[in-house]
């Protein structure tokens, strides 16, 4: 088992079910194209004369123009939070008519709300709804729902579960530690995956030649020791790969550091669990346990699959 010692040479950058029930199932999460395959289209309308390409399984058909920008005004508002009907027609490029009127739709539905002044949108509480039924109705969340359970109180320290989505992890569910010292996070939040333990783990799971498809060529500094070499990161993800865990040590949040393993329900994997602790209560003891734990996991999962 490695020591304190070993990993900070190695770093350099809700329903409950029992665990004998897990199951291997292929096909039991949303195949995600790769992100050489998901290229961020501009919103509004195409140039004049220039052909749409369908959709894989849309017979022929080109995606529905009003569709797309519905969709488009609520990714914008998850990432840029609220704005007025001017920041919006600016960071989409629709026209302020057009979308007006698309605003007003959504927010007759529920989709989005106003502020008092009624000039300010941001999304509504339809949003909550329908994330709130994705995370029910999920299998992986429902099939790792006592492990992370276990994994927390074996532990003491907050646990996550995440999913590849692209190029980011996003936080799927998650244990709180028992410490009012703790790492910050909360489920839907989304990080590069190559900053954190979950995405590494995730990443070192790919075939080899499809890893730098997810490494940017610039690397976002989320934290002054988070990685931002390239060649570096993928020497980390290869790393993982050799360990069966990936480490990440203060370089998604400032003075804690995760251990994360990928889960072998797909392949390949695009779910993980990763157990964060503070730098303060890491010794070698705590280290031993939470590698430990991860591997243990893995292995009762990947028995479950024979």
């Amino acid at each position: 088992m490695p020591t304190l010692g070993d990993f900070a040479t190695t770093v350099k950058h809700m329903n409950r079910v029992r665990v004998s029930e897990l199951r291997y199932d292929a096909g039991m999460t949303s195949t995600r194209p790769s992100p050489a395959a998901s290229p961020n289209g501009q919103a509004g309308d195409p140039p004049s004369g220039e052909r749409q390409e369908p959709l894989p399984g849309s017979d022929g058909l080109a995606p529905v123009k009003s569709a797309a920008r519905v969709l488009d005004i609520l990714d914008d508002l998850v990432a840029h939070g609220p704005g007025s009907l001017q920041q919006l027609a600016s960071r989409l490029g629709i026209p302020k008519s057009s979308l007006h009127a698309l605003l007003k739709t959504m927010f007759g539905r529920g989709w989005i709300e106003t502020d008092a002044t009624g000039t300010i949108y941001s999304l509504g509480i339809r949003s909550l709804i329908v994330s709130s039924a994705y995370l029910d109705e999920d299998p992986v969340v429902a099939r790792t729902s006592s492990l992370l359970d276990e994994l927390a109180q074996a532990t003491g320290e907050a646990v996550h579960l995440g999913r590849l989505e692209g190029t980011e992890i996003v936080y799927t569910a998650k244990r709180d530690s028992i410490h009012p010292l703790r790492m910050y996070s909360a489920v839907g939040r989304r990080l590069p995956a190559y900053s954190t333990a979950m995405g590494r783990a995730i990443l070192a799971e790919q075939p080899r030649e499809k890893v730098p498809e997810f490494v940017p060529e610039s690397l976002r500094q989320i934290t002054p020791k988070s990685t931002t070499d390239r060649t570096a990161l993928l020497e980390v993800v290869e790393e993982a790969r050799t360990r069966g865990y990936a480490i990440e040590h203060e370089e998604s949040c400032v003075g804690i550091s995760c251990f994360g393993i990928a889960l072998p329900f797909t392949q390949p994997a695009v779910d993980a669990i990763s157990i964060a602790v503070p730098n303060i209560r890491l010794d070698d003891t705590m280290v031993t346990l939470i590698v430990e734990s991860l591997l243990d996991v893995r292995r009762r999962i990947e028995e479950q699959a024979r």
